[in-house]
């Protein structure tokens, strides 16, 4: 890519007499479903600075179990309120810009930085006033400029995670209520041309109930499936957007490793990190893995390399200790790594924060729960091109790209924010 730059703000670099924040991160606590006591944590340079960050802000409660975030541009965040049935946008400081019910029972979210897609396990959506109905599960278009569903398209039973990838959204499946309904699980992604909301192809991966929240690394995705709990065993599906856009067939489009992916994160670098959690209902009891994936490695090697159980430093030493690991992030502006601990699931649960090579910094205690995570720019502001000082030359322009959410950009749009080896620069062609 010929990317020119405006000038970069580097970590921990002071843009006045007072340093700048390094570590701002918003962290989701879920907390007890149909309790409505989800709760925002907002941390800063090892510091919880509020476990109830967003009712501070706002003077009302964020809602029942929230379960995404993610920034839709350099002023405006989106969460996800499962059993309040509302999509949230806040400005990054925390307050309330508006609220969409439009979407009931949402799941996950994605976006172009103009549109919101968020997955629904749901069969009606509101657009322009009148109820569209589904069989199945769908992914509604949220206009971010007027917060209204502008479209939506159906894919399989209860979807879940979804991606956004050079004007292709992606769809992961779980049929994760075929215990309870007429239906079977789902095996496959979905994928669907984000500008006419339509299902371009589906990708039958051959392993079911694809459920959770999904890692991007430029064209790859890291994919969760529990199985059924039972005698299906959980698998993670390494997915190749770009051969599911190039028409290859569905078997060249991924790869399934036999580990769990349950919670799971990209570093600088594009490699994914996960935790997975196996549940079995015939014991009652949960078993672990650990592993950092190469997606590139793999694909090159046809799925012969590319996977290691390793973490940096003492992450995966402190990770073990945990009584239940509830999420992993790794901070895109700092590689900073963070995780979580449910604990017992009804009491407080905890952060734990470790540098770029995995030495320990610091445990925090947050609310109930704490699952999603979402990074600040280190220098206190939104990202906007107006806190970007004049243009400088530099030296870096082989090394990857990262959009504000933390996903390397093969792709840049003339005119946004990115990030390139922790810092921020203005694409401009």
């Amino acid at each position: 890519m010929n990317i020119k730059h405006l000038s970069i703000i580097a970590l921990g670099a002071a843009l006045a007499t007072q340093a700048a924040a390094r570590e701002r991160l918003i962290i989701l606590n879920e907390g007890l479903w149909q309790a409505d006591n989800g709760r925002v944590t907002y941390f800063e340079d090892g510091k919880i600075i509020s476990n109830d960050w967003f009712s501070e802000n706002n003077g009302y409660k964020l809602g029942d179990t929230p379960n995404d975030i993610i920034h839709v541009n350099d002023n405006l965040i989106a969460i996800a309120i499962n059993w309040s049935n509302i999509v949230q946008f806040i400005t990054p400081e925390g307050k309330a810009v508006a609220a969409t019910e439009d979407v009931p029972n949402n799941r996950k979210l994605a976006t172009d930085g103009r549109y919101v897609y968020v997955s629904s396990y749901g069969h009606e959506v509101a657009i322009d006033g009148r109820y569209v109905e589904f069989e199945r599960g769908y992914v509604a278009k949220i206009d971010a400029s007027t917060f209204k569903v502008v479209s939506a398209v159906e894919v399989g039973y209860e979807p879940e995670g979804i991606a956004y990838y050079e004007g292709y959204l992606f769809v992961a499946n779980t049929g994760g209520y075929a215990f309870q309904e007429n239906h079977d699980y789902e095996t496959t992604v979905s994928v669907i041309d984000a500008a006419t909301m339509t299902v371009a192809r589906t990708v039958d991966t051959g392993q079911i109930n694809l459920y959770g929240k999904m890692s991007q690394s430029g064209q790859y995705l890291c994919i969760n499936s529990p199985g059924d709990y039972y005698d299906v065993q959980a698998a993670t599906i390494i997915f190749d957007c770009r051969a599911a856009i190039d028409g290859k067939p569905d078997e060249e489009c991924f790869h399934s490793l036999e580990y769990a992916a349950t919670y799971n994160t990209v570093d600088l670098e594009g490699n994914f990190y996960a935790i997975g959690s196996r549940y079995s209902y015939y014991t009652g009891q949960y078993e672990f893995n650990y592993i950092r994936v190469n997606p590139v490695e793999l694909f090159e090697n046809d799925g012969n390399a590319g996977v290691e159980e390793d973490f940096p430093g003492t992450v995966l030493d402190e990770i073990m200790k945990m009584t239940m690991p509830y999420g992993i992030y790794v901070n895109p502006y700092s590689g900073y790594f963070y995780a979580t601990d449910a604990a017992s699931f009804t009491a407080a649960g905890k952060l734990i924060q470790w540098d770029s090579r995995g030495n320990l910094l610091g445990t925090y205690k947050t609310y109930i729960n704490p699952a999603h995570f979402l990074a600040l720019p280190p220098d206190g502001n939104s990202g906007t091109t107006s806190a970007i000082p004049p243009a400088v030359d530099t030296d870096d322009t082989a090394a990857p790209v990262y959009s504000l959410q933390g996903i390397i950009v093969t792709n840049p749009v003339p005119g946004r924010v990115y990030i390139r080896n922790g810092r921020k620069f203005l694409y401009l062609q």
